[in-house]
């Protein structure tokens, strides 16, 4: 953990949760999760697994304490999940990964407090495009795993982002347009209720993702949920979820309400 991180998880609460650390999902080095379990809880509670982004390259879930606090501290079981990356891994590694963290949760969250009956995936960024595509693709988890996914919340996530430029990414996707590896192809049904969101101010991964996204999960039938704060950027809009951020969006809230609803 870097010297940063540390510095800045010393700044997030620590009262009203504990973190199980490092829990195998799999059988590889990243293959591992956080759990951030709320105290006193009086039945089982609903689950968020997340996934962070980082283009497919960088992240670690060590970053990510004040997520876990941010949502642990309503009274959520919250996940959060390290995954093979480039170039040790491509597309579709990352993805599968991503699915045997939901197997894996979804058959041990009693012993973390969570109900296996009300888990949502949720995503920033390129993690945002894992849960998306868990939730369209078949070919990740089956219908019955699927029809367990109570919700799904994508953060600035790109789900309609051909052709590429990026060689890494041509390199990782196999080709610059490749039709699909994009979440927006394999909407052609219903699915779970989503809760979309990103900042107008997004110069990453372009607002026109979540409207394009969006019109097309509608067609179909979907629940969608959109939320577009005015200004705010692609870091910006995840570290809104930060104690001392928070008055930048409502994107704490709206999660919370989110789940609680659903």
């Amino acid at each position: 953990m870097s010297l940063l991180t540390t510095l800045f998880n010393a700044t997030i609460p620590r009262t009203g949760y504990r973190i199980v650390r490092d829990v195998a999902y799999g059988a590889e080095a990243r293959q591992r999760m956080d759990i951030y379990v709320p105290k006193g809880l009086s039945g089982p509670a609903p689950v968020v697994l997340f996934f962070y982004g980082g283009s497919w390259k960088t992240g670690t879930k060590a970053i990510y304490r004040f997520l876990g606090q941010a949502l642990a501290s309503k009274g959520i079981v919250t996940a959060v999940a390290d995954y093979r990356l480039y170039p040790q891994v491509k597309y579709p590694a990352f993805v599968h990964d991503s699915a045997e963290a939901f197997r894996y949760l979804r058959a041990h969250a009693a012993a973390y407090g969570g109900d296996r009956d009300r888990i949502f995936l949720a995503g920033h960024s390129a993690g945002a495009y894992n849960v998306a595509l868990l939730a369209a693709d078949r070919r990740y988890l089956s219908d019955n795993e699927r029809a367990a996914i109570r919700g799904v919340i994508g953060i600035a996530g790109p789900y309609d982002f051909l052709p590429l430029q990026d060689p890494d990414l041509i390199d990782m996707f196999g080709g610059d347009s490749v039709a699909e590896t994009q979440p927006i192809r394999h909407v052609d049904r219903k699915l779970p209720p989503m809760l979309l969101a990103h900042g107008s101010g997004d110069t990453t991964v372009h607002p026109r993702n979540v409207r394009r996204m969006t019109k097309k999960l509608e067609e179909f039938g979907t629940e969608v949920v959109k939320r577009e704060y005015d200004g705010i950027g692609h870091i910006e809009i995840i570290v809104s979820l930060a104690p001392w951020f928070r008055g930048r969006t409502t994107l704490r809230e709206d999660i919370v309400q989110f789940v609680w609803s659903h």
